[in-house]
């Protein structure tokens, strides 16, 4: 085997196993927000990471853990991402875009809520912690009220 091929091959296997890193960082994201485990929801995120929803922008790992935290209290949430497009840009680089769908149940008589369906545009930086989400941008294709209705408001808007 040349030593070019077996640069290839090695590079190639960093790149599956940034890959897999980062399948699971979104995995735990998803899996900390419906948890309400907060403090893990800041981890994934990098100190100077946007979190843009679309209709409101929030900068910052504390920030964004604080804001996101005070929106769903008392909100029940489901959420489920599928079939990641996720490209290595270089070792300590990345971005992918992942199609999602979400829930979130507020109660009610008639319920309020949403369910929702659409795609994450991430960008991703590799930390001495490992894979971090420093851009999350949520675009929406569908949005289905719960007969109730739902609107989340983001505590700090104006």
């Amino acid at each position: 085997m040349s030593d070019s091929t077996l640069a290839n091959e090695q590079d190639t296997l960093l790149k599956l196993l940034a890959i897999e890193e980062i399948r699971q960082l979104k995995a735990r994201y998803f899996r900390m927000l419906d948890t309400k485990d907060w403090d893990g929801f800041a981890a994934v995120f990098t100190p100077d990471a946007i979190l843009d929803s679309g209709a409101w922008t929030i900068t910052g790992s504390a920030t964004i853990r604080d804001r996101v935290s005070a929106s769903l209290e008392g909100i029940v949430t489901v959420h489920h991402g599928h079939t990641a497009e996720i490209t290595v840009d270089s070792p300590t680089t990345a971005h992918a875009v992942w199609a999602m769908a979400d829930e979130l149940h507020a109660g009610g008589n008639p319920e309020k809520g949403l369910t929702g369906s659409g795609h994450y545009h991430e960008e991703y930086t590799r930390t001495d912690d490992g894979w971090r989400i420093s851009r999350s941008k949520l675009t929406r294709l569908h949005i289905a009220p719960l007969p109730g209705g739902f609107h989340v408001a983001i505590p700090g808007d104006n």
